[in-house]
């Protein structure tokens, strides 16, 4: 590499590949961490929605095939960092260029960052009603101030912390969830109502097909940021070297994203569809005021505040982090992007949504389905997973593409975008597959040809897979792979 590439700022320390022997996430790390991330409030408003026109049931099937969907989507996108080692932000280099990439990372950072404000909004009240109870205290403003620095701090002291949060807080969330969901029916009971066969306003029909594929593409759109980045988690995942079998060496994504993420997720529709029952309204904080008082409510209320907390150090501020990383270059840590997603999960004050947060979580997935749409045919179609890392480092590499942009990238993300607003119910599918299809033609019959890719040239597995050859990038970072026949010729260009 040249001296201009070697200190250029697409090398942020932080965002470097991560060895073989820095992968210290486990199965049931990974299974923790779902277990924390799929119970938070916004899950339960689902399942209120849901039983305004189905029952209980049918929303919990829906939420099944959702979950089972997106998993795979998260299991297959997983991949790139568990080869590689590489987070989101860098390999969407690949795809969209080394300047073209901050556009869609920063879209994801932002809904993220959204995610982390609502998140932590919810915990504030469930720690403002704790101390209000008992000590009179109310100031929930102070609350959400409080709340956002500990998990910030808690975020910013890294993975290992992230993964002993989650294994420490999994076996108290999953008891007083199902302290909480007993509570629920039982009040409900009391008041003359089955949970399992309530319905608001039931529908049939033509009506009630499209509330359950709502359900599905709803439980779709809520993940579908961690299907875009779910590589920024997965590099820290253990898998054995020169394991060329994919199930095996994604064995830890697997397990966590078709086993503990539907059956969490589902359990957690149950509840809002309790609350909604019990109080009229999907927010647990409110119908556990009502079904529950003394160290009873406390306990319960703990538990929205655990899962607010493990959901955002994982699933929103660890990937928006690495986003603000390396758009703002070296200069900024990780630290220091961890508390810029806390300002800006403040600023945009995403509570104020929340009463629309099906239909928001439909649009951000039709956005994010596209990336991820372009994600799995740049990786798996065109490169066959072979990926020329050293290059997505270098400012004049083959990533420069048309100065740093990735045109057919660009245009594929809009065509699925766009193409996915026109059906909103089936956003996630809609998006994926027409910016998938679209970038194919485009990067490979125009502009790959304008722009040759080395792995895609030379398709060599010794030299552009990772941990399946037992190769860490991170190594291997500053030396200049073998010029190849398709190198002489540019020079001689």
């Amino acid at each position: 590499m040249s001296k201009d590439a070697n200190s250029t700022y697409l090398k942020s320390p932080d965002l470097l590949p991560v060895s073989h022997d820095q992968r210290k996430v486990s199965v049931l790390g990974f299974c923790a961490m779902w277990v924390g991330m799929a119970i938070l409030l916004a899950t339960f408003d689902i399942g209120a929605s849901g039983i305004m026109n189905l029952p209980l049931p049918l929303v919990v099937g829906a939420t099944l095939i959702g979950t089972l969907a997106i998993g795979a989507v998260i299991t297959i996108i997983g991949d790139i960092g568990v080869e590689h080692g590489l987070s989101f932000p860098v390999y969407m280099r690949a795809p969209f260029g080394t300047v073209g990439t901050h556009i869609p990372s920063v879209t994801r950072a932002t809904a993220a960052s959204f995610w982390f404000g609502i998140n932590t909004y919810f915990g504030a009240t469930a720690i403002n009603a704790i101390l209000n109870t008992f000590t009179g205290f109310d100031n929930q403003l102070l609350c959400f101030i409080l709340f956002a620095i500990v998990q910030l701090i808690n975020s910013a002291s890294g993975i290992k912390w992230v993964e002993r949060f989650a294994d420490l807080s999994a076996p108290i969330i999953i008891i007083l969830s199902l302290i909480i969901y007993t509570t629920l029916v039982s009040d409900a009971a009391a008041q003359g109502q089955n949970v399992w066969a309530w319905v608001d306003s039931p529908v049939t029909g033509g009506a009630a097909f499209t509330a359950f594929m709502v359900v599905i593409f709803a439980n779709m759109g809520f993940w579908a940021t961690l299907g875009t980045d779910i590589p920024t988690i997965s590099r820290f995942f253990k898998a054995p070297k020169y394991e060329r079998n994919w199930f095996k060496r994604n064995r830890t994504t697997l397990v966590g994203s078709l086993v503990a993420l539907p059956l969490t997720e589902a359990f957690m529709i149950m509840i809002g569809a309790a609350s909604f029952v019990v109080a009229g309204t999907s927010n647990p904080v409110f119908a556990l005021q009502e079904a529950a008082s003394g160290w009873m409510l406390a306990m319960l209320l703990l538990m929205v505040i655990l899962t607010q907390w493990s959901t955002n150090i994982s699933a929103n501020i660890l990937p928006a982090s690495a986003v603000f990383s390396n758009v703002l270059g070296p200069k900024v840590s990780n630290g220091v992007a961890v508390f810029i997603v806390g300002i800006v999960g403040t600023v945009i004050q995403p509570w104020n949504v929340f009463e629309v947060l099906t239909q928001v979580l439909l649009l951000i997935g039709a956005i994010l389905a596209s990336i991820t749409g372009i994600l799995f045919t740049d990786y798996y179609v065109l490169r066959k997973r072979r990926v020329n890392v050293p290059e997505l480092y270098s400012n004049r590499g083959q990533y420069k593409f048309h100065g740093g942009v990735n045109l057919a990238g660009f245009i594929s993300w809009i065509i699925g975008g766009a193409a996915a607003t026109f059906m909103m119910e089936y956003s996630f599918v809609i998006g994926f597959f027409a910016s998938a299809i679209s970038y194919y033609f485009l990067a490979k019959y125009w502009y790959f040809k304008r722009f040759p890719q080395h792995e895609m040239e030379d398709p060599s597995d010794e030299q552009y897979l990772g941990i399946t050859v037992g190769r860490d990038w991170i190594t291997e970072i500053d030396r200049p792979i073998k010029k190849t026949a398709l190198d002489r010729s540019r020079e001689v260009q």
